[in-house]
């Protein structure tokens, strides 16, 4: 019996010193009295000034605190945003996603759609036109469809969202990308030899993106892999659509037949989206 006092004492003191630790963290914390609006004025001031780690310790503050009121539901539209120029892109769109499912009629749920399209979009996708097939290829597209599929949602269900027209701007450019990307894994197929599934990929192209840059590409390797595999009039017929779509195509020549396929190294030499 004595023998299990000794640890009951040392329990008891670890109890007290955690107790005490949690009650000077609370004396230590200079915002424990402070109210909803204060909390959210100091927050905002921090996110303006750009320093967003503290701006979003004050918005989950307010946030734990005061979990009903304006102020918690602005706090939460304000955090998708810190999230975003943090580049925390997965909390951001977790974020947006809670406060859409929490508060589907909110006047400012349009703001939440553009958050979610904008945390997942990469600007850097311009830059295709100098990167490799194999780039291209190995490149992971899911966070631009993401980007395109909340962007479409937006302009589906608000479309006179004042986020809307710089939202549409961005599907444009995404398409493109992704458009770019089905090419070059079509380019991919085509160099091993695999036909098929280069002319099934490039033709995906022309059903999904109708109106992306890649169009004159996928053409090009459709009516080539046609070719490969022995298809003649599908290749011919392929031929006459890309001579009437783009009559001065680079891959026609002054006959109108094909030229002479590009070197592998030129293949990545497109045009950018």
């Amino acid at each position: 019996m004595k023998a299990l006092s000794v640890p009951r004492k040392f329990l008891l003191l670890a109890v007290i010193a955690l107790v005490g630790c949690s009650d000077l963290e609370k004396a230590d914390d200079p915002t424990k009295n402070w109210s909803a609006a204060k909390l959210h004025s100091e927050a905002k001031k921090e996110l303006q000034d750009g320093n967003y780690e503290q701006a979003a310790k004050l918005y989950e503050s307010l946030q734990s605190r005061y979990p009903y009121g304006t102020y918690s539901t602005q706090s939460e539209l304000e955090q998708i945003y810190v999230y975003y120029k943090q580049h925390e892109s997965a909390s951001a769109v977790s974020e947006a996603d809670r406060f859409i499912k929490a508060h589907p009629n909110h006047p400012a749920v349009d703001y939440a759609y553009y958050m979610k399209g904008l945390a997942n979009f990469s600007d850097d996708l311009g830059l295709f036109g100098i990167y490799t097939d194999n780039d291209l290829v190995q490149r992971d597209m899911k966070p631009t469809k993401d980007s395109f599929d909340a962007f479409r949602d937006l302009i589906t269900r608000f479309p006179n969202s004042r986020y809307t027209p710089d939202a549409i701007v961005r599907m444009k450019y995404l398409v493109n990308a992704l458009a770019r990307n089905h090419v070059a894994v079509a380019r991919y197929y085509f160099r091993r030899q695999a036909y098929l599934a280069a002319a099934n990929r490039a033709q995906q192209v022309l059903r999904e993106f109708p109106r992306s840059s890649a169009q004159e590409d996928a053409l090009d390797i459709m009516a080539r892999s046609y070719n490969a595999m022995g298809l003649k009039d599908l290749s011919q017929d392929t031929v006459r659509v890309l001579k009437q779509d783009f009559p001065n195509s680079r891959y026609l020549s002054n006959q109108g037949t094909l030229v002479k396929s590009p070197a592998w190294w030129r293949f990545w030499q497109t045009k950018t989206p």
